[in-house]
């Protein structure tokens, strides 16, 4: 009786957009993805969970993102987590080593391919042995801000959210604070452009789980005393559509800077340098996500 010959599948799917690729392609043809992101995913034999951070230019996206990785990475409260594949741990080490210097990291390309992206497969022990195989990438603000006003601009992006299992949306507080309608007039926008995508008919609200970040508290103390509050005050249209479209929503304050020192540029431009880092409200967003999973 002859024994049966493996053979090598032709072309690999793309995690993100699903779009099938040589087995050898280092990226995706179609969305830039990592292809490393499906061969992990095969080899772990489950669905990995995706959360999505999202929100405008300048919030501080990469650095929350690059901050939680870092932390994920030393246990903090808890979590036990490890990088799947060296490039995941490419955004942290940027982040920290900026931070460490004493600057914040450049701003992230639009170009998909320029993308940082993270596979990390988490578990909290107290917790039982529940494991979480979380895809998380580093997205630029102006490609959300593309995508919101002409869908389908970066297809990548509405794949992303199309197969989160939750989101992170970060709003500048800061800017929120002093009384700017622009955080929450992009808040609404990005919340009504995740309603359309993940928006089933069955559904009154939705189920997907929304941490809405606060970024930059240190600069609004009163956020951290009590983040729903200062959202019904100063972000009054995000908490609207927040209460009548979702189910799971919950407001977080968060910093990661301690202090701040301004300087100039060669163009007279004033530039913020964290002079002390104290990250703040890091985890309990992602935390709140994973509890609604």
């Amino acid at each position: 009786m002859g024994t049966a010959t493996y053979t090598a599948p032709t072309t690999l799917p793309c995690l993100i957009c699903e779009v099938e690729n040589s087995p050898d392609a280092v990226v995706c043809a179609e969305c830039s993805a990592p292809m490393a992101l499906i061969q992990e995913a095969l080899a772990q034999e489950r669905d990995p969970c995706i959360i999505t951070v999202i929100g405008d230019s300048n919030v501080g996206k990469t650095v929350y993102l690059g901050m939680l990785l870092d932390m994920l990475s030393k246990r903090a409260d808890d979590f036990d987590a490890v990088p799947k594949g060296a490039y995941s741990v490419n955004l942290q080490h940027q982040v920290i080593s900026y931070l460490g210097g004493r600057q914040f990291p450049p701003k992230t390309a639009m170009e998909v391919d320029e993308w940082q992206w993270a596979y990390y497969q988490a578990s909290k022990k107290k917790k039982g042995p529940q494991i979480y195989d979380l895809v998380m990438p580093d997205m630029a603000g102006e490609a959300v801000a593309a995508e919101v006003a002409s869908p389908k601009t970066f297809k990548v992006i509405r794949s992303l959210l199309e197969k989160s299992s939750g989101a992170i949306l970060l709003v500048d507080a800061a800017l929120a604070g002093v009384g700017s309608p622009q955080p929450d007039f992009f808040a609404l926008k990005l919340m009504s452009y995740l309603d359309g995508v993940i928006a089933s008919k069955q559904e009154d609200r939705l189920k997907t789980p929304v941490a809405i970040v606060l970024s930059k508290s240190d600069y609004c103390p009163d956020c951290f005393d009590n983040p729903r509050a200062f959202a019904e005050t100063n972000l009054n249209r995000l908490w609207n559509i927040c209460h009548n479209r979702f189910e799971h929503f919950d407001f977080f304050a968060t910093s990661v800077v301690g202090s701040l020192g301004y300087g100039t540029d060669e163009y007279d431009n004033v530039i913020p340098y964290p002079l002390h880092v104290a990250p703040r409200g890091i985890l309990e967003p992602f935390e709140w996500v994973l509890s609604k999973l």
